[in-house]
Protein backbone atom coordinates (compact mmCIF):
# COMPACT_ATOMS: atom_id res chain seq x y z
CA UNK A 1 0.00 0.00 0.00
CA UNK A 2 1.40 3.39 -1.02
CA UNK A 3 1.90 6.12 1.55
CA UNK A 4 -0.51 9.06 1.31
CA UNK A 5 0.65 12.17 -0.51
CA UNK A 6 2.51 14.86 1.45
CA UNK A 7 2.90 17.26 -1.51
CA UNK A 8 0.79 17.22 -4.62
CA UNK A 9 1.37 19.80 -7.37
CA UNK A 10 -1.23 19.89 -10.11
CA UNK A 11 -0.83 21.66 -13.47
CA UNK A 12 1.31 24.40 -11.93
CA UNK A 13 2.19 27.45 -14.02
CA UNK A 14 4.25 30.28 -12.55
CA UNK A 15 7.38 32.31 -13.08
CA UNK A 16 8.65 35.64 -14.31
CA UNK A 17 8.23 37.70 -17.51
CA UNK A 18 11.30 36.07 -19.10
CA UNK A 19 10.97 32.59 -17.60
CA UNK A 20 7.96 30.40 -16.93
CA UNK A 21 7.31 27.02 -15.38
CA UNK A 22 4.44 25.22 -17.07
CA UNK A 23 2.48 21.98 -16.68
CA UNK A 24 4.25 20.95 -13.48
CA UNK A 25 2.73 17.83 -11.92
CA UNK A 26 4.44 16.27 -8.91
CA UNK A 27 3.13 13.85 -6.30
CA UNK A 28 5.45 13.14 -3.37
CA UNK A 29 4.47 10.47 -0.85
CA UNK A 30 4.69 11.05 2.87
CA UNK A 31 8.04 9.87 4.19
CA UNK A 32 9.85 10.40 0.89
CA UNK A 33 13.34 11.85 0.51
CA UNK A 34 13.04 13.65 -2.83
CA UNK A 35 15.42 15.81 -4.82
CA UNK A 36 14.93 18.44 -7.51
CA UNK A 37 17.80 18.41 -10.00
CA UNK A 38 18.57 20.14 -13.28
CA UNK A 39 21.07 22.51 -14.92
CA UNK A 40 21.41 26.19 -14.06
CA UNK A 41 18.44 28.16 -15.35
CA UNK A 42 16.24 25.08 -15.68
CA UNK A 43 13.64 26.23 -13.16
CA UNK A 44 14.69 24.51 -9.92
CA UNK A 45 14.72 27.69 -7.86
CA UNK A 46 11.48 28.97 -9.42
CA UNK A 47 9.77 25.70 -8.50
CA UNK A 48 11.20 25.87 -4.99
CA UNK A 49 9.92 29.43 -4.53
CA UNK A 50 6.47 28.42 -5.71
CA UNK A 51 6.34 25.56 -3.21
CA UNK A 52 7.57 27.77 -0.36
CA UNK A 53 4.99 30.43 -1.18
CA UNK A 54 7.47 33.21 -1.97
CA UNK A 55 6.38 33.22 -5.63
CA UNK A 56 2.76 33.49 -6.68
CA UNK A 57 1.28 30.98 -9.09
CA UNK A 58 -0.67 31.77 -12.25
CA UNK A 59 -2.66 28.55 -12.39
CA UNK A 60 -2.81 25.10 -10.90
CA UNK A 61 -2.61 24.25 -7.22
CA UNK A 62 -0.22 23.03 -4.56
CA UNK A 63 -1.67 20.66 -1.97
CA UNK A 64 -0.06 19.84 1.35
CA UNK A 65 -1.77 16.60 2.24
CA UNK A 66 -5.37 17.41 1.37
CA UNK A 67 -5.10 21.16 2.05
CA UNK A 68 -4.44 23.88 -0.50
CA UNK A 69 -1.14 25.46 0.53
CA UNK A 70 -2.39 28.94 -0.31
CA UNK A 71 -5.47 28.55 1.88
CA UNK A 72 -3.34 28.08 5.00
CA UNK A 73 -2.53 31.05 7.21
CA UNK A 74 1.19 31.98 7.45
CA UNK A 75 1.19 30.52 10.98
CA UNK A 76 -0.28 27.17 9.95
CA UNK A 77 1.96 27.06 6.88
CA UNK A 78 5.02 27.56 9.10
CA UNK A 79 3.83 24.72 11.34
CA UNK A 80 3.50 22.44 8.31
CA UNK A 81 6.49 23.36 6.15
CA UNK A 82 9.99 24.37 7.29
CA UNK A 83 12.46 25.95 4.88
CA UNK A 84 16.26 25.95 4.93
CA UNK A 85 17.68 28.48 2.48
CA UNK A 86 20.97 28.17 0.63
CA UNK A 87 22.52 31.16 2.38
CA UNK A 88 22.18 31.59 6.14
CA UNK A 89 22.09 35.24 7.24
CA UNK A 90 21.64 35.13 11.01
CA UNK A 91 23.98 37.92 12.16
CA UNK A 92 25.13 38.23 15.74
CA UNK A 93 22.65 35.96 17.47
CA UNK A 94 23.47 32.93 19.58
CA UNK A 95 22.90 29.52 18.08
CA UNK A 96 20.33 28.66 20.74
CA UNK A 97 18.37 31.88 20.16
CA UNK A 98 18.53 31.25 16.41
CA UNK A 99 17.13 27.72 16.78
CA UNK A 100 14.44 28.97 19.17
CA UNK A 101 13.14 31.18 16.37
CA UNK A 102 11.72 27.97 14.94
CA UNK A 103 9.20 27.96 17.79
CA UNK A 104 7.66 31.34 16.83
CA UNK A 105 4.79 29.77 14.80
CA UNK A 106 3.58 28.15 18.03
CA UNK A 107 3.58 31.31 20.15
CA UNK A 108 0.34 33.09 20.92
CA UNK A 109 -0.04 36.73 19.92
CA UNK A 110 0.90 38.03 23.36
CA UNK A 111 3.58 35.46 24.15
CA UNK A 112 6.94 37.22 24.39
CA UNK A 113 9.04 34.55 26.10
CA UNK A 114 9.96 30.97 25.26
CA UNK A 115 8.45 28.23 27.38
CA UNK A 116 10.26 25.27 28.88
CA UNK A 117 8.75 23.18 26.10
CA UNK A 118 10.29 25.52 23.50
CA UNK A 119 13.73 25.15 25.08
CA UNK A 120 13.32 21.38 25.35
CA UNK A 121 12.34 21.02 21.67
CA UNK A 122 15.13 23.35 20.49
CA UNK A 123 17.76 21.49 22.49
CA UNK A 124 16.47 18.14 21.26
CA UNK A 125 17.10 19.13 17.65
CA UNK A 126 20.39 20.88 18.41
CA UNK A 127 21.56 17.62 19.96
CA UNK A 128 20.29 15.67 16.96
CA UNK A 129 22.18 17.95 14.52
CA UNK A 130 25.30 18.10 16.72
CA UNK A 131 24.93 21.87 17.27
CA UNK A 132 24.16 21.82 20.99
CA UNK A 133 27.87 22.30 21.69
CA UNK A 134 27.66 25.64 19.86
CA UNK A 135 24.55 26.85 21.71
CA UNK A 136 26.26 29.89 23.29
CA UNK A 137 28.32 30.83 20.22
CA UNK A 138 27.23 33.45 17.72
CA UNK A 139 25.94 32.18 14.38
CA UNK A 140 28.48 34.45 12.66
CA UNK A 141 31.29 32.53 14.39
CA UNK A 142 30.31 29.18 12.86
CA UNK A 143 31.59 27.67 9.63
CA UNK A 144 29.29 27.34 6.63
CA UNK A 145 28.56 23.69 7.39
CA UNK A 146 27.87 24.39 11.06
CA UNK A 147 25.50 27.22 10.10
CA UNK A 148 23.61 24.85 7.79
CA UNK A 149 23.21 22.34 10.62
CA UNK A 150 21.94 25.09 12.93
CA UNK A 151 19.48 26.15 10.22
CA UNK A 152 18.25 22.55 9.97
CA UNK A 153 17.86 22.44 13.77
CA UNK A 154 15.77 25.66 13.63
CA UNK A 155 13.62 24.20 10.85
CA UNK A 156 13.08 21.00 12.83
CA UNK A 157 12.06 23.05 15.87
CA UNK A 158 9.03 24.05 13.80
CA UNK A 159 8.07 20.34 13.93
CA UNK A 160 7.03 20.39 10.27
CA UNK A 161 5.43 17.72 8.15
CA UNK A 162 7.70 18.63 5.23
CA UNK A 163 11.26 19.95 5.25
CA UNK A 164 12.33 21.98 2.20
CA UNK A 165 15.99 22.71 1.54
CA UNK A 166 17.56 24.85 -1.17
CA UNK A 167 20.96 23.38 -2.09
CA UNK A 168 21.98 22.57 1.51
CA UNK A 169 25.41 21.23 0.46
CA UNK A 170 26.51 24.00 -1.92
CA UNK A 171 29.90 25.58 -1.15
CA UNK A 172 30.68 22.91 1.46
CA UNK A 173 33.51 20.39 1.50
CA UNK A 174 32.74 16.70 1.16
CA UNK A 175 32.92 16.11 4.93
CA UNK A 176 30.18 18.64 5.67
CA UNK A 177 28.16 17.56 2.61
CA UNK A 178 28.02 13.94 3.76
CA UNK A 179 27.43 14.89 7.40
CA UNK A 180 24.45 17.13 6.57
CA UNK A 181 22.92 14.58 4.22
CA UNK A 182 23.44 11.79 6.75
CA UNK A 183 21.54 13.89 9.30
CA UNK A 184 18.70 14.41 6.81
CA UNK A 185 18.68 10.71 5.93
CA UNK A 186 18.45 9.79 9.61
CA UNK A 187 15.55 12.20 10.14
CA UNK A 188 13.82 10.76 7.09
CA UNK A 189 14.30 7.09 7.94
CA UNK A 190 14.08 7.11 11.72
CA UNK A 191 11.50 9.87 12.26
CA UNK A 192 9.56 9.60 9.00
CA UNK A 193 10.19 13.25 8.12
CA UNK A 194 9.37 14.06 4.48
CA UNK A 195 12.26 15.87 2.78
CA UNK A 196 12.41 17.75 -0.52
CA UNK A 197 15.60 19.47 -1.54
CA UNK A 198 17.11 21.24 -4.51
CA UNK A 199 20.56 19.78 -5.15
CA UNK A 200 23.19 20.21 -7.86
CA UNK A 201 25.40 17.19 -7.25
CA UNK A 202 23.91 14.26 -9.17
CA UNK A 203 25.88 11.63 -7.29
CA UNK A 204 24.78 12.94 -3.88
CA UNK A 205 21.22 13.15 -5.18
CA UNK A 206 21.43 9.53 -6.32
CA UNK A 207 22.84 8.22 -3.06
CA UNK A 208 20.47 9.96 -0.66
CA UNK A 209 17.19 10.48 -2.50
CA UNK A 210 14.59 7.81 -3.20
CA UNK A 211 12.85 10.04 -5.75
CA UNK A 212 14.27 12.57 -8.23
CA UNK A 213 12.61 15.29 -10.30
CA UNK A 214 14.70 16.37 -13.29
CA UNK A 215 13.74 19.86 -14.46
CA UNK A 216 14.71 21.33 -17.84
CA UNK A 217 13.64 24.57 -19.54
CA UNK A 218 10.72 25.15 -17.21
CA UNK A 219 9.24 21.66 -17.52
CA UNK A 220 9.74 18.30 -15.86
CA UNK A 221 11.91 16.19 -18.15
CA UNK A 222 11.46 13.01 -16.10
CA UNK A 223 10.76 11.98 -12.52
CA UNK A 224 11.06 8.71 -10.67
CA UNK A 225 13.66 6.66 -8.80
CA UNK A 226 17.38 7.50 -9.22
CA UNK A 227 17.66 4.42 -11.45
CA UNK A 228 14.89 5.73 -13.72
CA UNK A 229 16.08 9.34 -13.83
CA UNK A 230 19.88 9.16 -13.85
CA UNK A 231 20.41 7.36 -17.13
CA UNK A 232 23.16 8.58 -19.42
CA UNK A 233 20.54 9.46 -22.03
CA UNK A 234 18.51 11.65 -19.69
CA UNK A 235 21.61 13.41 -18.39
CA UNK A 236 23.06 14.01 -21.86
CA UNK A 237 19.69 15.26 -23.16
CA UNK A 238 19.31 17.80 -20.35
CA UNK A 239 22.88 18.77 -19.42
CA UNK A 240 24.29 18.53 -22.97
CA UNK A 241 27.32 16.74 -21.56
CA UNK A 242 28.69 13.28 -22.36
CA UNK A 243 28.61 11.04 -19.29
CA UNK A 244 28.89 7.41 -18.30
CA UNK A 245 26.63 5.94 -15.60
CA UNK A 246 27.45 2.86 -13.56
CA UNK A 247 26.11 1.47 -10.31
CA UNK A 248 27.91 2.29 -7.09
CA UNK A 249 29.33 -1.09 -5.96
CA UNK A 250 28.34 -0.39 -2.32
CA UNK A 251 24.82 1.01 -2.64
CA UNK A 252 23.80 -0.14 -6.11
CA UNK A 253 22.66 3.42 -6.87
CA UNK A 254 23.64 4.97 -10.23
CA UNK A 255 26.84 7.03 -10.24
CA UNK A 256 27.65 9.59 -12.92
CA UNK A 257 31.11 9.88 -14.46
CA UNK A 258 32.13 12.76 -16.71
CA UNK A 259 33.99 12.38 -20.00
CA UNK A 260 36.50 15.21 -20.52
CA UNK A 261 37.22 16.69 -23.93
CA UNK A 262 40.71 15.17 -23.80
CA UNK A 263 39.36 11.67 -23.19
CA UNK A 264 36.71 12.01 -25.89
CA UNK A 265 39.35 13.17 -28.37
CA UNK A 266 41.57 10.20 -27.53
CA UNK A 267 38.63 7.82 -28.06
CA UNK A 268 37.78 9.44 -31.40
CA UNK A 269 41.40 9.14 -32.53
CA UNK A 270 41.50 5.46 -31.58
CA UNK A 271 38.29 4.76 -33.43
CA UNK A 272 39.55 6.63 -36.48
CA UNK A 273 42.71 4.52 -36.77
CA UNK A 274 42.50 1.62 -39.21
CA UNK A 275 42.30 -1.73 -37.48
Amino acid sequence: MMNPSILNIQNLCCGYPKFQLSEINIDISKGSFAGIIGPNGSGKTTLFRAITGTLGIKSGQILLGDKNLWSLSPRLRAQSIAIVSQFIDAGDISVEDYVLMGRIPYHSRFSFFESEEDFSIARKYMEMTDTLRFRDQLMSELSGGEQQLAAIARALAQQPELLLLDEPTSHLDITHQVHILNVLQHLNQEMGLSVLMVIHDLNLASEYCDRLILVDQGKIHVQGSPEEVLTFQNIEDVYKTVVVTQNNPLSGKPAVFLATRKVLKEIEEKLAKPQ
